[in-house]
């Protein structure tokens, strides 16, 4: 019996299982309907309570300074 042979088929295991992780981590983790009712819904509830959009420090600055005095 040839002894490298198992060295091949465990080498070729081995590229098998990196490039079926590799796939996964680009393919992802399918969300479930549950998650995707729960994100739509609250997509859908910031959307209709009209949360206020944050006011910027340029606008909050607004105040007269010591230059617009003179």
């Amino acid at each position: 019996m040839n002894p490298y042979v198992n060295e091949e088929v465990m080498w070729q295991r081995l590229k098998d299982t990196q490039l079926e992780a590799e796939n996964r981590r680009l393919l992802g983790v399918a969300p479930s309907l549950l998650d995707v009712a729960w994100t739509l819904g609250r997509r859908l509830w910031v959307r209709t309570r009209g949360e206020p959009q944050p006011v910027s420090q340029l606008a909050v600055d607004d105040r007269p300074s010591a230059s617009d005095a003179a």
